[in-house]
C-alpha cells in the first residue's frame, strides 16, 4: 500500500526521533513540531505513537524476511547465502539508520500481541539462517560448530554498524563489506 508524502515524512522523522531519544522519551507533541504540524493534526495521519513504532519495527523485519526469501531461493550454495545474509544485514544496517535503531532496541516497547508477533518474524528469520548454516556444516563447506553460537556471533558482530557506520564513513562500503565479509566467512571455512 502506498503511503502519503505526509506519512512518510511522520514516518522518517519518528525513527530519527525514537533513535535519538529512544520511544519512551519520545512525544506526540516532538514529533508534531518536527514535521511542523499541530498534535492534533498528526492524528489525522497516524493512530497513535505506538503505530508508529509499529510500521518501523515490522517493516524492517519484512525487508530482512524478504531478503532472506529471495536467498533461500537461489541456488547459491550455503557459503554464498550466507555471505549475501551478511551483506543484507550490512546494507540495512547502513541505509536506514534510524530504523535500524528501532528494529535492535526499541522493538522491546511494542504491546501484545504486537510484541509476540514482532519476536516470531526475528525467530523465524534465526532459525531460517540457522539452517543454512547447518547447510554449510553437513556439506563441509562450514566447519562443524555449535549452530546457535555461530549463529549468534555473526548478529553481535553485525548488530554494532548502525550506530558506528554513519559517524565513521571514512571507510568506504565495499571496503566495509569485503572486511565484514573476510572476518566472519574466514572463521566458518575449512
Amino acid at each position: 500500500m502506498a503511503v502519503s508524502p505526509t506519512k512518510k515524512k511522520i514516518l522518517d522523522e519518528a525513527s530519527k526521533l525514537f533513535q535519538e531519544r529512544g520511544y519512551l522519551a519520545s512525544s506526540m507533541r516532538d514529533l508534531a513540531k518536527r514535521v511542523g504540524l499541530k498534535a492534533s493534526s498528526l492524528y489525522s495521519h497516524i493512530g497513535s505513537k505506538e503505530e508508529l513504532l509499529q510500521k518501523i519495527c515490522f517493516d524492517s523485519a519484512r525487508g530482512y524476511l524478504e531478503g532472506m526469501r529471495a536467498i533461500e531461493e537461489s541456488d547459491m550454495r550455503p557459503t554464498k547465502k550466507v555471505e549475501q545474509l551478511i551483506l543484507l544485514h550490512i546494507q540495512i544496517a547502513t541505509t536506514d539508520v534510524s530504523s535500524m535503531t528501532i528494529f535492535s532496541e526499541e522493538w522491546r516497547h511494542l504491546s501484545e500481541p504486537y510484541l509476540q508477533e514482532f519476536r516470531n518474524m526475528r525467530r523465524d528469520y534465526e532459525r531460517r539462517f540457522g539452517r543454512i548454516l547447518q547447510q554449510g556444516m553437513e556439506s563441509g563447506e562450514f566447519t562443524e560448530m555449535n549452530v546457535t553460537v555461530c549463529l549468534s556471533t555473526i548478529f553481535t558482530s553485525l548488530r554494532w554498524l548502525h550506530r558506528w557506520y554513519p559517524e565513521k564513513r571514512s571507510i568506504s562500503m565495499k571496503a566495509l563489506e569485503a572486511d565484514l565479509l573476510r572476518f566472519l566467512m574466514n572463521g566458518l571455512r575449512k
